[in-house]
């Protein structure tokens, strides 16, 4: 895009005069609402060709349980029943799969009135306008490829497990480094750069690959599941091996039965991608639906015979925390120490099929939010003869490649494959100089990588940008950058793991939010004010309740302040219901029972939130914080912009894209 002499990127002046407009431009863009028209047609339209519509129920069911169904299951299932609730870590996972069909029915009702490819931060855009959208998309993407770095580098782990072979042997040591970070995983940044080669390729062979591999995984897991059923004992659902330790089917009682299904809900983070995929559905009213609920459905009860079979073979206090199935095998002396390694081989393949769902997922993502103009529009480019998004695909591939491999590099490295990305993205793509350079540097980590972006990416394909939008290029990629940089030093995985569940749960708490005031507020007609009241009340009583929950010593006080703050949750909800009409019906799918099941969506997310530690909430309000700046430094000027040239205008307290001369080209470029 050619800057415009009215941009507030054209110039050092005219950026310190956008600047100095900033609460203006704040107060006018930041509660601006899309429409589900413009993001149908309009706002697609930015990305020129369309995504083809190729997928039917039974791949999104197949992306759903490929999706969920990782390697976080053989980790979560033992620490939630040895910490928390033992066997009844079963009914843990019911409640975390009732919470999950609860968000499942607010996505899918968004999804199916609205089947673009943004997700979550289309749905809020459409509701609570661009700032709330951001935010979200924001922690979105950051979920999204820190989780894919976690699960790329435990690949290596189990696939070193399922064929007797030790990572180290697999794994480039540097030395003079501190331990933790002197480590090269090559292989999971081949394997990360293999699933972003085929997600570029085709959304229709993607999802071929991801039956296949999502079949073989669900045999292991139907293995497991029979062979813990006929070598396990009935009595280890309720006598522990340490007599000292509390017995019973619920020896934590009520309160460890909830802290595991927080514990295990981060299991079934992955079927949000589902939704990112309703653009290239065929018959969204039909497919959306049976592929969102019914995945979920589907690995719930999976997840509760896996936690059983688990539960059946050992006594809770005897599970191993860290490989809860392999570690049960292990000890078995009857020839069964080989289950072990199919654990290792399963595990494998729910790696690879989760990866490929959450880079789907994440490219689809950062498609939409570059169509919103709040990152450069290079993001919303849809591929020609692909229909796929590359841009967005291999931008974040590559990101995930850097952080499954920075432990050890980031210090020496970031510098110079920064340099080489803001070239890409200011100056109109790498050049072969540029490839022989980084090549060099990066001793080969990433020539993949490179070639893609060669073949794909070429110089003619953009327009000469100005001085200052290329510093801001260099800004936006620098903090990703510097966020690169503070995930190295996160050597603890469950750090890791607990500030993606914050965020994600987050994101649900603001979907199950949106899906609420989209049924009984319509912008210019309805009066939002009892809404709003009512989401603020009704989140405000169930921090209260989960406060109580955490803090307040068990006794008889408790209990009557948690009766009292579910009675007052029940009563506003009920007045709700009876005195506030809703001001739109959904024409062909809505969430049942409004407003109880998204409420009670509400509820159990605010719920589970509060099962998190305290740093999990400082790194997240860290996060937050730099989104925020992000927003207020660029992507509030780059709305503004986009509405002044025409393509956004603000009418009526809401958006409406307007066609511009290159939503019109047919042949717009990637």
């Amino acid at each position: 895009m050619v800057e415009s002499s009215h941009s507030s990127f054209s110039s050092l002046r005219a950026y310190l005069r956008a600047l100095a407009q900033t609460p203006t431009r704040l107060k006018r863009r930041a509660g601006s609402v899309s429409t589900s028209f413009d993001e149908m047609s309009r706002a697609r339209a930015r990305s020129g060709p369309n995504m083809l519509k190729t997928l039917r129920w039974y791949d999104l069911v197949g992306f759903g349980i490929g999706g969920m169904v990782g390697a976080g299951v053989f980790v979560t299932t033992g620490r939630a029943s040895r910490l928390y609730a033992g066997p009844a870590v079963v009914v843990s996972y019911a409640i975390a799969g009732l919470c999950a069909v609860l968000s499942a029915f607010c996505y899918t009702e968004f999804a199916v009135d609205m089947p673009v490819a943004g997700g979550a931060f289309s749905y809020l855009r459409v509701t609570f306008g661009e700032f709330a959208a951001f935010l979200t998309g924001a922690n979105l993407v950051m979920d999204y490829v820190m989780s894919n770095a976690a699960v790329a580098r435990g690949f290596t782990a189990y696939l070193g497990t399922a064929i007797g072979v030790s990572t180290a042997k697999w794994r480039i040591t540097v030395a003079g480094l501190p331990k933790g970070f002197n480590e090269i995983d090559v292989v999971a940044v081949l394997v990360v750069l293999l699933i972003t080669l085929i997600i570029c390729y085709s959304t229709r062979e993607s999802s071929m690959v991801n039956m296949v591999l999502t079949a073989l995984h669900i045999l292991f897991i139907v293995f497991l599941i029979v062979v813990g059923f006929w070598k396990g004992e009935w009595r280890n659902f309720s006598e522990p091996a340490d007599p000292e330790k509390p017995s019973g089917f619920f020896p934590n009682g009520a309160s460890g039965v909830f802290n595991g299904a927080a514990m295990v809900y981060l299991s079934y983070i992955g079927y949000d991608a589902v939704s990112t995929m309703a653009e290239e559905v065929r018959n969204p009213v039909k497919d959306i639906p049976i592929g969102v609920s019914g995945s979920v459905a589907i690995v719930t009860v999976l997840y509760c015979l896996m936690a059983a079979s688990m539960s059946k073979l050992l006594p809770y206090d005897m599970i191993d925390e860290e490989a809860p199935f392999s570690a049960a095998f292990r000890g078995k002396s009857d020839g069964w120490r080989c289950v072990s390694n199919v654990i290792g081989v399963g595990a494998s393949f729910g790696i690879l099929t989760s990866l490929l769902v959450a880079m789907l997922g994440q490219a689809r993502y950062m498609c939409v939010i570059g169509r919103s103009r709040v990152v450069p529009a290079w993001f919303a480019r849809v591929h020609p003869m692909t229909s796929t998004p590359v841009n967005a695909s291999a931008f974040l591939g590559v990101q995930c490649c850097r952080i499954v491999a920075v432990f050890t590099r980031w210090a020496l490295c970031t510098c110079v494959w920064c340099c080489f990305e803001i070239r890409l993205l200011a100056t109109g793509g790498p050049t072969r100089n540029d490839l022989a350079f980084v090549v060099g540097w990066g001793k080969g980590l990433k020539i993949e990588a490179q070639f893609l972006l060669v073949e794909v990416l070429t110089p003619e394909h953009f327009a000469p940008r100005s001085t200052l939008t290329r510093i801001m290029i260099w800004v936006f990629v620098a903090i990703l950058r510097i966020f690169t940089a503070l995930i190295a030093l996160f050597t603890d995985l469950n750090v890791l793991l607990n500030l993606v569940s914050i965020g994600t749960l987050f994101v649900f708490y603001m979907v199950a939010n949106a899906v609420i005031y989209r049924r009984y507020i319509v912008v210019g007609t309805t009066n939002p004010w009892p809404t709003l009241s009512f989401l603020c009340s009704f989140t405000f009583t169930s921090i209260m309740f989960t406060l109580i929950w955490q803090f307040a010593p068990p006794g008889k006080p408790k209990a009557v302040m948690l009766g009292a703050s579910a009675l007052i949750a029940v009563a506003m909800l009920q007045i709700f219901n009876c005195m506030v009409p809703q001001a739109r019906k959904p024409e062909f799918w809505g969430v049942p029972l409004m407003p109880w099941i998204p409420s009670i969506s509400i509820f159990l997310n605010i719920f589970l939130l509060g099962s998190l530690d305290g740093p999990s909430y400082v790194r997240f309000g860290f996060f937050s914080a730099l989104a925020v700046l992000v927003y207020v430094f660029y992507s509030v000027h780059a709305s503004f912009d986009a509405e002044g040239e025409g393509s956004l205008s603000l009418k009526n307290g809401e958006i409406h894209m307007e066609p511009t001369q290159e939503c019109k080209d047919n042949s717009v470029k990637v």
